[in-house]
């Protein structure tokens, strides 16, 4: 059976670039966001249950979701918004099992689940073990306003509809603190992989 490693963090914490150097060491990692991306793609379950529930107008020419669209509608109502999560998030879910059987099947000694909201969606029941890409919030700040060209209101607002990082540490099996370099945050995946006992190398 492969270790399944649920990498999680927040808003421009850094947890792209630790996916990054986990997929440069030849580790299988399933991205939730991808696989909501294609859950939702036309044809698929997902797609036509969104459509009974938020009708065609949100879709565009080709037929596919509008995105922003829809984005625009959930994020002013909470109701419709668990709506839509109980639509997305199940598939999403299955979609990531199957390919955690697939690296079951292949042997693979470690499999990563990139979670942006693992802990908040309660799904560490999915994982072996937590990995949790934490900064400051002042730097997290700092980062994102640069990254999205924010205000710092915006760029608050952003952080503050997460749960903070600072409350994650304590859920997580093991932490990377991200306010450093980017070779300093390689050596804390490498030395967290000794303490798992993974024994991973770049190839």
């Amino acid at each position: 059976m492969s270790l399944v490693i649920g990498l999680t963090g927040g808003i421009a914490s850094g947890k792209s670039t630790v996916s990054n150097m986990l997929k440069e060491m030849n580790i299988t990692v399933i991205d939730a966001d991808v696989e909501a991306r294609l859950a939702v793609q036309k044809g698929e379950p997902a797609y036509t249950k969104i459509i009974n529930v938020f009708s065609h107008d949100i879709l565009l020419p080709n037929e596919e979701i509008d995105r922003q669209k829809l984005g625009s509608i959930i994020f002013h109502d909470s109701e419709k918004r668990q709506q839509l999560n109980e639509i997305v998030h199940p598939e999403v879910r299955k979609r990531m099992k199957r390919k955690i059987e697939d690296a079951n099947q292949n042997r693979e000694e470690i499999v990563v689940l990139d979670i942006p909201l693992l802990f908040e969606s309660k799904l560490t029941y999915m994982v072996d073990k937590t990995l949790l890409v934490y900064v400051d919030r002042s730097i997290q700040l700092q980062r994102l306003m640069e990254r999205n060209n924010l205000s710092a209101t915006e760029a608050e607002a952003r952080v503050n509809s997460q749960m903070p990082l600072s409350e994650k540490v304590g859920l997580a099996d093991a932490v990377i603190n991200n306010n450093g370099s980017i070779q300093e945050t390689k050596e804390q995946l490498h030395e967290v992989f000794n303490q798992w006992k993974i024994n991973k190398k770049n190839r």
